[in-house]
């Protein structure tokens, strides 16, 4: 199954969209997301999407302050875009918690990590990648097992203009370092590759 879009007016404002994001009675286990000002269903994750979340997820509990804490379904809201996004991981700090009814403005988050599927490939790779930059993210690492040639993760920094630096990228099976305050290894010849 790929992702489907949801009909919507096209030139409708930020609090309609997020309305009608809200109204949205998606099938369990899918992601309601607005993309570039679209509403879109995508499909329950993999075994190995999930399980290259879970792997990266105990990795980044070794390294992080008891005070940070780590989503995999937890809205990130980059209104300048026109996106409602729900990272595979997002890292923030409890003190930047929204107050109830607010949705989490994704410029909060420390970190943010997309993995993609056949589906969803290149909202991760281009749309979202502009958006977390345009909203300041620090951090942002792409795990992308669906790359033609071969899985790659590319670790995105330096926000600058709705666009990121590259700070690394590597093959599966090398290793890329998240910096500080990270500080951390990943070994991607443990991630599965779908």
């Amino acid at each position: 199954m790929s992702a489907l879009t949801v009909d919507h007016e096209p030139e409708q404002g930020w609090d309609d969209l997020v309305r009608l994001w809200k109204e949205k009675d998606a099938p369990e286990g899918c992601k309601v997301e607005i993309i570039e000002g679209i509403i879109t269903v995508s499909p329950t994750p993999s075994w190995d999407h999930n399980s290259t979340a879970d792997s990266v997820q105990r990795l980044l509990y070794a390294v992080i302050p008891s005070d940070w804490r780590i989503f995999q379904t937890q809205e990130a809201a980059v209104p300048g875009r026109k996106g409602l996004y729900i990272p595979d991981l997002m890292v923030a700090a409890e003190e930047d918690r929204p107050v109830p009814g607010e949705l989490f403005p994704v410029s909060r988050a420390k970190l943010v990590v997309e993995i993609t599927s056949r589906s969803n490939a290149n909202h991760d790779r281009i749309a979202k990648a502009h958006g977390y930059a345009q909203a300041g993210v620090p951090l942002y690492l792409l795990l992308d097992p669906w790359v033609s040639d071969s899985p790659t993760a590319t670790l995105y920094g330096e926000p600058e203009g709705g666009t990121y630096r590259t700070l690394q990228a590597v093959e599966y099976g090398g290793k890329l370092t998240l910096p500080a305050p990270f500080d951390l290894a990943i070994d991607t010849s443990e991630l599965p590759v779908s």
